[in-house]
């Protein structure tokens, strides 16, 4: 019984079961190393002997960090000993030492990344543009095998490092709780991207089994799996059909493929997280969210701060604000202002690094095309609405309607989903000009001629299918509404009596063994964000 991802049996019936009961008799110190041990089982798994990068870049930042931490030390006695008129030299001196440390570091994890990621991307693209350019060179195309979770544990080494370089904490001189930071199993395929400061001294003092911790972890996991193997996992013979055969279908499947897709994509990878937060809990090990109700946004960007939303304060704290205060783009934002106004001058070098950012967003998801034109999509949106903002609220208060009211609050959220749509339609399509093809169908051919030929139910789902999604996401929807609120459903229910508790368990469990997609006919379906 092999571990191919959080849902599979190996997973839920054999590992964490075996994991708390090995992590529940033993003492403090004890459950140290079983959770170690079963990090590193874990990532054997699913990995094999790429395991490897994952001890690589512990003992790196290990090393690297204990390296920064003494440099600075090494500065504050300096300076300490130096006339004040010196002080400013020697932190100058050691800044470059620093950097050098730190651009050493960047240069082994990110390189490595770069390298098993996209270096058949880069050799494919650079032998069209030779033939192009009509030179007689073929380069060869390398194909690696990409170790599980790489994408997720360099962007949480890597910004280890940054706090440490940046002395929010100090390197840690203890390499096994580090490494309990950098392994921790239940988020090492898909994340939460978590900061030293989140997770690491809790999985440090591995917490006691508790009551409440196992009963709430518990509930997670199954709303977790109830939106992946319900929803998620029916709507792929849908997607995976009329994205694989576009040039078949109307504007109307195309449109429905793209909202099918970004609802399957909501449900996976939110349902992985619930899955993944829940394994956590049960340990008593609190992890970061990653999604806060996406769909209920009244912009792009709003959305991005609700969706993902470790990824996105990774790049905002490590990315975004150190270019943005770096001294080019003062500069350049000081003549913005000057030139353009208070408004659109501090847009312009604030666009500049939004364009960096999004870039290496689009990038991060994958080595395609496609993948840069998202991000370039999510960038044009996100400035283009900043830059519109001011004409938007004249346009608005000349036709006398409130920005605040209901209906255009409403306009706003349905306005940003059906663009987050489009996004999403390129994200999952076979290439940028699959992508391109797909929108021109939806803008030039669209007919509701399929709602009347059958064509709906062709593509393996069934009027009663299409009724369990439809129930499913209402009830997700309910339940977002009633979180958006700030109503504490699960701790609530803890409140309540036992029989309600167990019957709301049990009613979990039967609607999804009821209406789960697996058994014949289905094909277990992997976690999408475990591909990146």
């Amino acid at each position: 019984m092999a571990i191919s991802s959080y849902y599979s049996l190996a997973y839920l019936l054999v590992l964490l079961p075996l994991s708390l009961g090995f992590y529940g008799i033993l003492p403090q110190k004890g459950r140290r190393i079983a959770l170690l041990g079963f990090n590193y089982a874990f990532f054997w798994a699913v990995s094999g002997k790429l395991i490897v990068f994952l001890l690589l870049s512990t003992l790196s930042i290990h090393h690297v960090g204990l390296w920064l931490s003494a440099l600075q030390k090494e500065e504050d006695a300096r300076r300490l000993e130096v006339p004040k008129e010196q002080r400013k030299a020697v932190k100058a001196q050691y800044l470059r030492r620093q950097r050098l440390v730190m651009g050493f570091a960047a240069l082994l994890h990110l390189g490595i990344l770069l390298s098993l990621k996209y270096t058949h991307f880069f050799a494919v693209n650079a032998n069209s543009l030779l033939g192009w350019l009509g030179l007689p060179i073929t380069l060869p195309v390398p194909s690696f095998l990409l170790p599980i979770g790489i994408s997720f544990y360099t962007l949480q080494a890597m910004g280890y490092l940054f706090d440490v370089y940046r002395r929010v904490i100090p390197g840690d001189r203890n390499l096994l709780r580090l490494a309990l930071f950098m392994s921790f199993f239940p988020q090492i395929m898909e994340g939460p991207i978590c900061r030293y400061s989140q997770t690491a001294q809790s999985l440090w003092e591995a917490p006691k089994l508790q009551y409440a911790n196992l009963i709430l972890g518990g509930q997670r996991i199954l709303w977790g799996l109830v939106k992946k193997m319900v929803v998620a996992d029916r709507l792929n013979l849908l997607i995976q059909n009329v994205f694989t055969h576009y040039n078949r279908y109307d504007g109307f499947v195309t449109a429905l493929a793209a909202v099918g897709y970004t609802f399957q994509l909501y449900m996976d990878f939110s349902g992985t997280m619930d899955v993944v937060l829940g394994s956590g809990q049960l340990f008593g090990i609190s992890l970061p969210e990653n999604f806060q109700r996406p769909f209920f946004s009244k912009s792009i960007s709003e959305f991005w701060k609700r969706w993902h939303i470790t990824l996105g304060t990774w790049f905002k704290d490590y990315l975004f604000y150190p270019l943005s205060l770096s001294k080019p783009l003062k500069r350049l934002t000081s003549w913005g202002r000057k030139r353009l106004g208070n408004h659109y001058g501090p847009l312009l070098g604030g666009s500049l690094v939004l364009f960096c950012v999004w870039v290496c967003n689009g990038l991060w998801h994958g080595a395609g095309w496609h993948y840069l034109f998202f991000g370039l999509y999510h960038f044009a949106l996100i400035a283009g609405g900043n830059a519109l903002d001011p004409l938007a609220a004249a346009f608005t208060s000349k036709l006398g309607i409130s920005r605040q009211s209901r209906p255009y609050r409403c306009f706003q959220i349905c306005r940003t989903f059906l663009l987050v749509c489009l996004g999403e339609l390129f994200f999952r399509a076979n290439g940028l000009r699959a992508g391109l093809a797909m929108a021109g169908r939806i803008f030039t051919n669209f007919t509701l001629d399929s709602l009347w030929n059958g064509t709906l139910f062709t593509f393996g789902m069934d009027p009663q299918d299409f009724g369990i999604v439809v129930v499913t996401l209402l009830l997700v929807l309910l339940v977002g509404i009633l979180q958006e609120k700030g109503i504490p459903l699960r701790q609530r229910l803890g409140k309540r009596h036992v029989v309600i508790r167990f019957a709301a368990a049990y009613g979990m469990i039967l609607y999804l063994v009821i209406f789960g997609a697996y058994g014949a006919g289905y094909i277990p379906i992997d976690p999408i964000y475990a591909a990146f």
